[in-house]
């Protein structure tokens, strides 16, 4: 599979730039000061564009009984990667949760660990994991 490519906006280059090469671990790619700075998200290109200020959207949706951001970004991890993170975010007492780490979809088709926090511009990301990968776009 190919990395995939997605630009964001922030507000703050530098809290963006601890908070995605230093709390997520994420390799710094290229920059240019004062607008943009890109990040390695688990082997994926992220684009993280200087705004004044964030788009007004507070959406939201529910899946299995949780109230979720929309919209939001993520990746989906090894269950060994998945749990390394949540230790990371866990011992980070600035983690600004959306919703803890659980066990979505339990017994069904999809089950999957997963949770969502946000970055310090508001972004919501979701990090899951499967026991099998084959339950990804299980129906």
């Amino acid at each position: 599979m190919r990395p995939f490519h997605l630009a964001f906006p922030i507000t703050d280059i530098e809290a963006t730039r601890h908070f995605y090469g230093t709390v997520l671990g994420c390799r710094i790619g290229r920059e240019s000061p004062g607008k943009w700075i890109d990040f390695d998200l688990f082997g994926h290109q992220m684009s993280a564009h200087l705004r004044a200020e964030m788009p007004k959207d507070t959406a939201s949706g529910a899946v299995d009984g949780d109230t979720v951001p929309i919209p939001h970004f993520g990746v989906i991890l090894a269950m060994g990667d998945f749990l390394a993170l949540v230790e990371r975010l866990e011992a980070d007492p600035d983690t600004r949760w959306g919703l803890k780490p659980k066990l979505r979809f339990e017994g069904q088709a999809g089950e999957q660990r997963t949770m969502f926090i946000f970055d310090p511009s508001g972004n919501a990301l979701e990090f899951k994991a499967f026991n099998d990968d084959a339950a990804i776009f299980a129906v």
